[in-house]
Order: C-alpha cells, then sequence, then structure tokens
C-alpha cells in the first residue's frame, strides 16, 4: 500500500515538472535562445513568436493597439530567426514553413478584426511572413547546390 502511494506521489510529482517546463515563461524562453544550438533555435523562436502572435490578438481585442503592435513586431522577428536558421541548418524547414504559414493566416484573420488604422501594421507583417515561408519553400524545393 505504501509503495503504491510513493508510486503516485514520484509520478504527480514528475508530471508537475514536465508541465513546469512546457510553460516556461517568454522571459526564460528568450534567456534559454541566447545558449540554445542551431536546432533549438527554430523550435526556441517559433514559440516565442507563436505566444507573441496569441498575445497580440488578445491585446488587440483588449483594446490595447500599441502593445499588441510591440508583441507584432516581436512575431516577425523570432519567425525570422527561426526561418535564417533552419535555411543555415537545412533541419526542421517543414515545421518552420508550416508554423509561419500558419502564423501569417492568424496575422492576416486578426487585421479583418481590428480598426482601419491598425490593419497596415499587420498586413506588413503577414508579408514579410509570407516572404520567410518563401525562402524556406525555396530552401526545401529549390535548385539543389552541387
Amino acid at each position: 500500500m505504501r509503495e503504491r502511494a510513493f508510486l503516485l506521489v514520484v509520478v504527480f510529482a514528475l508530471s508537475l515538472a514536465a508541465v513546469a517546463r512546457k510553460e516556461d515563461s517568454l522571459e526564460q524562453l528568450k534567456a534559454r535562445l541566447e545558449t540554445a544550438t542551431a536546432d533549438q533555435r527554430i523550435s526556441l523562436s517559433l514559440e516565442i513568436a507563436q505566444r507573441q502572435l496569441t498575445s497580440a490578438d488578445k491585446l488587440y481585442t483588449e483594446g490595447k493597439p500599441d502593445e499588441a503592435r510591440a508583441a507584432v513586431n516581436d512575431v516577425v522577428t523570432y519567425s525570422e530567426m527561426a526561418g535564417q536558421a533552419a535555411n543555415e541548418t537545412g533541419k526542421k524547414l517543414k515545421q518552420a514553413e508550416i508554423t509561419v504559414r500558419k502564423m501569417a493566416k492568424k496575422l492576416r484573420d486578426i487585421k479583418r478584426s481590428v480598426n482601419f488604422e491598425d490593419q497596415e501594421p499587420l498586413q506588413d507583417a503577414a508579408d514579410r511572413l509570407e516572404h520567410i515561408r518563401s525562402d524556406l519553400l525555396t530552401r526545401m524545393f529549390g535548385p539543389s547546390k552541387k
């Protein structure tokens, strides 16, 4: 009986540790990015960009367009970092392309729901993500280097 209770406590503790690891704060992710390998930079940059996109959507909904624009700028910056790292290493190209495509679509969706003066920065950001995506597709399917 005690062994079962101990086992349950251990499983519960490990589960909490796993959840805590998954929910690193944005600042922690940015700090980890500085020391990450090229492969890790791709995933971390995409994670930061996705979180900032969610944040931007929420901020626009709450009527805080200045803060939302800053979050959108982070989306572009970290997406560019992910695209650059993926192009350099040739790894996680597909993951990066899919994620960037989805974020560009979400930016266009957000654009349709905000005031007119807030639409241009969102369109510019979506266009920049499409450029990143285009570069990734070229790297995946473009002419091979021989």
